[in-house]
Formats: C-alpha cells, sequence, structure tokens
C-alpha cells in the first residue's frame, strides 16, 4: 500500500473519532463536584454523576460535601471547584453581589450547563409533637440544615420576617433526621429534591407529619423570593404522607466556572440531558432534568460548550444569556 494511502487512511480515521476524544487537551485530570450534605438530594445526585462522567468520559471525578448551594456557587465562582449545583436564588443573589460568602462581590464566573430538578421546602415533625402548622414552630428547636444551604437560607428569612422566634440549629439532612427521630429538636426544615433521602428513612422509622405552606406563607416566600414558586409535594412522596402537601419550591442548576474547557461542558451536558433514563435510576427527581427546562434560568449566562450542545438539537439560548 503506498504511503499517501495510508496517510489517507489515517487522517480518515482521525476524523472518524468521537470530540471526546479528540479534544482533550485542556481537560483536567480530575474534577470536584460541589453538592450538599450526606442525606440530601445534592450529594445523592453528585455521586451519580461523578460516576457516570468517570465511566463514559474517564475523567476522575469526585464528589465535595459542602454547605450546600450558597458555599457552591462561591466554590465555582472562585474555581475552587469547577463543577456544582445550586439553586437559583442563591446563584442570582451572587451575581448580583449579594451572597452572603461574598458580599459586595458580583459572581463573573458562573455559567449555567443544565437543568435539575425543582426543590420544595419541607418541613416535617413527629406526629406526637402536636405542631399542626408552620405558626405552631414559634419557640422551638428548629433544624433547617446546613447553614449555608438553600434551606437555612429561606427558612432564616421567612422566620425572621414573619416576626417569629426559633431556636434555630444547623445539621446536615442525616443528622437532622436523626435529630427528629430523637427527641432533640421539635422540627425539621430543609430544602431538597423528592424524595429526600434523609425524610424517607424518617417517615419509615417514625410517625410523622409533614407541614403544609398556608396561602400566607406561600405569598411570604414567593413574594419576598423572585425565583420561589407554589409546587405540590405529591401525596405518597414519603411513607404516611396520606395528602398532597403544599408548598413553595425553586429550580436547580448543574453550574460550572467558566475555565471549565468548552469541550468538557459540552460532553457533560449532553451526557446528563441524553441518559434521563440512567439518570431517574441515580435519583427521581432527574424526571424533570430535561433540555426543554433550559429556561428555567433567565439570569445566568449559559456555558459556550452548554449552548453549543443545545443549538445542536434546535435550542436557540438567547444572546443575553451567552
Amino acid at each position: 500500500m503506498k504511503l499517501t494511502a495510508i496517510a489517507t487512511i489515517l487522517a480518515g480515521a482521525v476524523v472518524a473519532l468521537p470530540a471526546v476524544a479528540q479534544d482533550r487537551a485542556d481537560w483536567p485530570t480530575s474534577l470536584s463536584i460541589s453538592t450538599g450534605s450526606q442525606g440530601g438530594a445534592y450529594f445523592v445526585w453528585g455521586s451519580g454523576l461523578a460516576s457516570l462522567i468517570g465511566e463514559t468520559l474517564s475523567v476522575g471525578a469526585s464528589v465535595e460535601v459542602t454547605g450546600g448551594p450558597v458555599q457552591n456557587v462561591a466554590l465555582v465562582e472562585t474555581g475552587e471547584t469547577l463543577l456544582g449545583f445550586s439553586t437559583m436564588g442563591p446563584a442570582q443573589e451572587a451575581i448580583a453581589g449579594q451572597s452572603e460568602l461574598m458580599p459586595g462581590m458580583e459572581a463573573a464566573n458562573l455559567r449555567a450547563l443544565f437543568p435539575m430538578y425543582q426543590t420544595p421546602l419541607q418541613a416535617v415533625v413527629l406526629a406526637s409533637s402536636g405542631i399542626g402548622s408552620i405558626e405552631d414552630l414559634e419557640g422551638k428547636r428548629v433544624n433547617m440544615g446546613p447553614a449555608s444551604g438553600t434551606s437555612a437560607t429561606y427558612w432564616q428569612r421567612y422566620f425572621e420576617s414573619a416576626g417569629m422566634n426559633v431556636r434555630a440549629s444547623f445539621a446536615g439532612a442525616s443528622d437532622g433526621a436523626g435529630q427528629l427521630g430523637d427527641g432533640l429538636i421539635d422540627a425539621f426544615v430543609y430544602a431538597a429534591g423528592l424524595p429526600t433521602g434523609a425524610f424517607s428513612q424518617l417517615a419509615i422509622e417514625n410517625d410523622v407529619t409533614f407541614l403544609p405552606l398556608s396561602e400566607d406563607n406561600i405569598k411570604a416566600f414567593t413574594g419576598a423570593v423572585p425565583t420561589m414558586q407554589r409546587f405540590t409535594i405529591p401525596a405518597g412522596t414519603y411513607n404516611g404522607q396520606d395528602a398532597d402537601v403544599p408548598s413553595v419550591a425553586m429550580w436547580n442548576f448543574a453550574i460550572a466556572n467558566k475555565a471549565l474547557p468548552e469541550s468538557l461542558a459540552y460532553e457533560i451536558t449532553k451526557l446528563v440531558l441524553e441518559n434521563n433514563p440512567r439518570m431517574q435510576q441515580i435519583h427521581a427527581s432527574a424526571v424533570e432534568t430535561l433540555a426543554e427546562n433550559w429556561d428555567k434560568n433567565n439570569f445566568m449566562p449559559f456555558h459556550p460548550g452548554a449552548v453549543r450542545y443545545y443549538e445542536e438539537i434546535g435550542i436557540t439560548i438567547p444572546a443575553d444569556l451567552r
């Protein structure tokens, strides 16, 4: 065979290689994903995504246990991690320079990758407590999840705006559920995707009541936080939960530092959005992890790698979100 023919064959082989094999020169050797506390949806999501990235893209990925979205936004913005998860409220506040961890600093490095799911606010008590409403938490011992998480951030603001005094603590999901089951606290209020593992276990081991948000509670939340919207926790989400529970929720997005290589951002976005059955095996909340939900983000620029994927499937990202 002539050398020119061999060269032609080799050139064709290079062209045929998938993008993931061609564009790895600037890829990091490992990725750390900022998630949340153990027992929460972020931790489960992150663990599953790290495994999927490792298996499919051959990049070592690991989970960073954090205090949740507020901390995740700070970690991704500063480049301490290149990938993480956040609810929309903390991300929007960081971009506006209102993050409690980065006061006065407008986050300029945050980029959206893909929509994840809605995070509802949840409140649970032991049925034997006699607590039947959010207002009944006045003066009670209430765990709100990690101090820098979505839960603690917005529940604290609500209690303060309502003039309610609660005896707050800030343990992670698994610890908070354990404390409630042991009677060390009176209530556990949280924010996480459905079903929340710690709540599921709590409801199996104890007779619990999930507190509904009243119309006044809902109006207070949605009026104060633009990214909040009405939400219903469906009956049967947890053991013994026989009725729908009115609540509020905000969307979660996977976020990246703008320094994440474009080709890697593209591959991660594509990997998640084209493998929804696998994502649902990781966590049931991924039923909402669909490309069509890209528009639940209307303020954070999308990473160029994510934009490239959306355009490939016929979704045009507006100029002000690029």
